[in-house]
């Protein structure tokens, strides 16, 4: 081995390979020296070389981890609250699942309230024609009897002068019979329909006259003959009435 030059001791560490250790120990960069040593040979490494060079690596200690850029090793230390983790994914999905489940039942209870609402009024409406039925069919049979009764007043008024006060009061009798009769239809919503005076509509009217004239419009109701009487918008039955032509 060649002797040290004098004043750089320091800066030398002596290496001793021993027997076996005939592998080639190169350096960790390119362009390292070329380490390689007899047996029983002693090897010196300056210091104060350059920075490519590196000492050889000890074949038997382990390798220590490589560095990575920001200090930690290249050993995956495991993650920390691992359980509390998965509890929060977990409460995630059933919270999620249990928004749904609002969701839906929301959308199912607004199904059901507009049913229920439709079933309501269907029912209002199936209700009002059922008694407009009933009523309509009721009244049909009682308005003849109206009828006889506002033609025997409407005779008899011309003779009431000359009668004695015995019949005028059977009269007043008959008068209100009429009048409370017409009450109570008029109470069960039945109403007379209109006619004298009104253009004539064949969906409330029957025209059984006609009469030529210049003192009325054409297709203009001059007289009611019979009253006719509907309940809400059903036609009980139509009036019978006079109509006015063009001369």
């Amino acid at each position: 081995m060649a002797p040290e030059e004098k004043g750089h001791t320091s800066n030398r560490i002596p290496v001793n390979f021993s027997d076996g250790d005939d592998e080639t120990t190169s350096s960790a960069q390119a362009g390292g020296p070329d380490l390689t040593a007899q047996p029983n040979e002693e090897w010196e490494i300056d210091l104060d070389s350059d920075a490519n060079e590196q000492e050889p690596v000890d074949s038997g200690s382990p390798p220590s981890p490589s560095s990575q850029a920001d200090g930690s090793t290249g050993e995956s230390a495991p993650r920390g609250g691992g359980p509390e983790v998965a509890e929060l994914v977990a409460t995630r999905a059933e919270l999620k699942r249990l928004e749904g489940e609002v969701k839906e039942l929301k959308d199912s209870l607004a199904r059901r309230q507009a049913d229920f609402e439709n079933y309501r009024k269907r029912m209002d409406r199936e209700r009002a024609e059922t008694y407009n039925r009933v009523v309509a069919d009721i009244a049909a049979k009682l308005l003849p009897v109206l009828d006889n009764l506002k033609r025997a007043l409407e005779t008899e008024a011309s003779l009431e002068a000359s009668e004695s006060d015995e019949f005028r009061h059977f009269l007043s009798g008959v008068d209100l019979i009429y009048k409370q009769l017409a009450g109570v239809l008029d109470a069960l919503g039945v109403k007379p329909v209109l006619a004298e005076g009104e253009q004539f509509d064949p969906h409330l009217h029957e025209a059984v006259v006609t009469e030529p004239t210049d003192d009325y419009e054409p297709d203009t109701v001059i007289q009611e003959i019979v009253r006719g009487f509907k309940i809400g918008d059903k036609l009980i039955r139509p009036s019978l009435v006079k109509v006015a032509v063009k001369k």
